[in-house]
């Protein structure tokens, strides 16, 4: 084990981490605007009082707040920071719309609504796929090369030579396809197909509970069929193929942290294992200390959480204002400001619960 870093350190590396990311995610929005020529007011990186500004020549003020956990752009017409219309738009023809978001068609305002997700997405994407041109993609068949000590496969009857097939109905076409349909499942029974001879079997195999902790003593907990590959290569690629390397990890990422997500809401999972600012902040100051390198993949993590984070269909975050927009679809016609008001603030309040609870709890845990 490592000593960790220092406070210093791990404050750098946030800012290095978030502020890049936040940006990014603001562009999305901003650029998205600017396409169907709605005016930005304001674009913000962190909240609170302003520590610097400048008004480009369209008018939008680009500032600096003092808390510096997240941004906006408020675009005109809008309320507040959280892009809720304002009252004032109420009843006004639609020619007096022209240039606010209210006055963009519903299309439009979905488009500027996921541009900022996916933006950080697309770094996420271009990350993982510049990795794959550096360096190569692992790849190897999915035979079994031989068994870890008290391998669950190896229990299960699988034998060395197995092709494995697919998981829970789940095709596996490389070995690196294995691990991302187990890990989640520690002391789950998964069904594996499997070929062996030409013959194609199946069996039920009962996860290990794989707990392991880093050199900063972060616990990792997952599961593992115990099985080791046949052979692995590094497979040189083009930028094509990297991008199309680098949107499957990122997507297969996102499906992990959904399915996270999810066994935490059923119970499946500790809640202390989903991370607030602080534990955002520690990991961020051990990864750079170990590397540009580890600290940039990391990165590519936290953006696909920010796009993830931000498509949750909550009230004042991104997936909020798709879920209004749906409404609206639907009811052909607005939700009224009263309705957007009430799930405006139930969200917020939502939201800032949230952000203290998973804050207190990681403080306990680093602390206590």
């Amino acid at each position: 084990m490592v000593h960790s870093p220092s406070f210093l350190l791990t404050i750098v590396a946030f800012i290095l981490l978030l502020g890049p990311l936040i940006v990014l995610h603001e562009l999305g929005h901003y650029y998205a605007g600017r396409l169907f020529k709605v005016r930005a007011e304001t674009f913000s990186v962190g909240f609170g009082k302003e520590l610097w500004h400048r008004i480009d020549k369209r008018g939008t003020r680009w500032r600096i707040g003092a808390f510096p956990l997240g941004g906006y752009v408020m675009f005109a017409g809008d309320a507040d920071p959280s892009s809720k219309p304002s009252a004032d738009l109420q009843g006004q023809p639609r020619e007096a719309l022209a240039g606010t978001l209210a006055g963009a068609t519903l299309w439009q305002k979905v488009i500027i609504t996921v541009a900022g997700p996916m933006a950080n997405l697309v770094t996420a994407i271009l990350i993982f796929a510049g990795f794959a041109m550096a360096y190569g993609i692992p790849t190897s068949p999915p035979v079994i090369g031989g068994f870890s000590p008290g391998s669950a496969a190896q229990a299960a009857g699988l034998q060395t030579g197995d092709r494995i097939v697919a998981i829970d109905g789940a095709l596996i076409d490389d070995f690196t396809d294995i691990a991302p349909r187990v890990a989640l499942y520690p002391g789950a029974t998964v069904n594996v197909a499997f070929e062996r001879a030409g013959r194609a079997m199946q069996t039920p195999v009962k996860l290990a509970l794989d707990i392991t902790k880093d050199q900063f003593g972060n616990e990792n907990r997952r599961g593992l069929l115990g099985i080791g590959a046949a052979g692995l290569e590094l497979t040189r690629v083009g930028p094509l193929r990297a991008v199309q390397y680098g949107s499957v990890q990122s997507l297969g990422i996102a499906r992990m942290m959904a399915i996270g997500l999810k066994q935490i809401i059923t119970g499946e999972r500790s809640i202390n294992e989903m991370g607030g600012l602080p534990k955002v902040a520690k990991f961020s100051g051990e990864m750079l200390s170990l590397g540009w390198l580890e600290f940039v993949g990391f990165a590519a993590l936290i953006s696909i959480n920010l796009a993830f984070i931000n498509l949750l269909p909550i009230p004042t975050l991104d997936g909020g204002h798709l879920a209004i927009y749906a409404a609206e679809a639907i009811r052909r016609k607005p939700l009224g400001l009263r309705s957007q008001e009430l799930a405006f603030r139930i969200g917020m309040a939502f939201v800032l619960a949230f952000a203290v609870f998973v804050t207190v709890n990681d403080l306990a845990g680093m602390f206590l």
